[in-house]
């Protein structure tokens, strides 16, 4: 499998962390209390990583309408935007119509239409009526790689020449305010945005980059430590200490597996495409899989410029170590969430 396009999109309203508190500041919520207040304050006046999120709001006053209606009117005017706005510009970086398509794939977890995100998708690109679309949901931060999985083994059965493979979170239709502090730390480290993968049976005339080999690792067990429940119809990220060491020690797995598969060691890795789902989940990565500081230079970039993503993010990665020049060869790329889920990927970059 080739992939042949990649397009990314966010809201066109950008805010720093230094803006995000000042609107805490002139906010007037009950879930604000002094002691909320002063952990929200730590968060984003000190450096953790991120500079400033991609949100879809036209200001930053509208995170505090915090209610069902509000939350969903959210999502379904701006998920099917986003998603639509990458999946062309894959599309247009693969050099393919949109009836080159023939199935469709979207991953989301920060909220729900029926008809699927597909359907919106289809119509907004104008892809073909025989398309076959499949939405994927609840997979959380690390849905890239299952979505491409997926893609593959579409490409593998025949019938299918070209996937069109869209992730996409509106993670701002999903804030929650309460006093507990995974719930307060998710609040600051999420953004908006969709990131889509064109993959073709046939190698592009440019810039080969090929999936060789992949690997999944779920253990319900710790489905507690890193997920979204429902209160008052709306979703609540729960978000635990224990998930960076949990996602290091998982995607060191994770990596093993394909390594010992391919006959490679860490070293024979040229460039690293990691989820991020903060800085000391950057941190635990590289001390886990023994990796440099600057081997998590593309990941950390991209985190600084747009906050956790979820399920995005690892596109976003991808694009950007591809037109920042990183060295061609085997590149590994991760993402992880909730399930306890994690997935990896061996690329080839000719």
């Amino acid at each position: 499998m080739f992939l042949v396009g990649l397009g990314t999109a966010v809201p066109k309203r950008s805010f720093t962390q230094a803006e995000c508190w000042e609107a805490l500041q002139r906010a007037d919520r009950p879930e604000l209390t002094p002691r909320t207040r002063a952990i929200l304050q730590g968060i984003l006046t000190h450096d953790n990583g991120i500079a400033r999120r991609s949100l879809a709001l036209d200001s930053l006053d509208e995170s505090f309408e915090i209610d069902p209606d509000t939350l969903h009117r959210r999502f379904a005017r701006h998920a099917p935007a986003l998603a639509s706005q990458a999946a062309q510009a894959a599309l247009d970086d693969a050099g393919l119509e949109p009836r080159a398509v023939d199935a469709v794939l979207v991953s989301t977890c920060t909220g729900y239409l029926c008809p699927g995100l597909t359907s919106y998708v289809a119509e907004r690109l104008g892809l073909r009526g025989d398309v076959l679309p499949l939405d994927l949901v609840g997979q959380g931060c690390g849905a890239a790689l299952p979505n491409l999985r997926a893609a593959e083994a579409l490409l593998a059965a025949g019938g299918f020449g070209n996937v069109l493979c869209v992730c996409v979170e509106v993670c701002s239709a999903a804030f929650y305010l309460d006093g507990d502090l995974g719930v307060l730390v998710s609040a600051c480290l999420f953004g908006d945005g969709a990131g889509a993968v064109v993959v073709s049976s046939r190698p592009p005339s440019r810039r080969p980059l090929r999936w060789r080999s992949a690997a999944s690792l779920t253990d319900p067990a710790q489905r507690e430590a890193l997920r979204f429940e429902q209160r008052g119809g709306m979703l609540r990220n729960v978000l635990t200490l224990p998930v960076p060491d949990l996602a290091a020690r998982r995607a060191r797995e994770v990596l093993g597996t394909v390594l010992a598969r391919e006959g490679l060691g860490a070293n024979d890795i040229a460039a690293w495409i990691l989820h991020a789902g903060g800085r000391k989940v950057l941190e635990a990565l590289r001390s886990s899989i023994g990796l440099r500081e600057g081997d998590l230079a593309w990941s950390a970039a991209m985190l600084r410029d747009y906050g956790n993503l979820s399920s995005p993010f690892v596109i976003f990665v991808l694009k950007a170590a591809l037109e920042g020049g990183a060295p061609r060869g085997r590149w590994w790329m991760s993402s992880f969430g909730a399930g306890f889920s994690c997935h990896g990927a061996l690329l080839e970059v000719a």
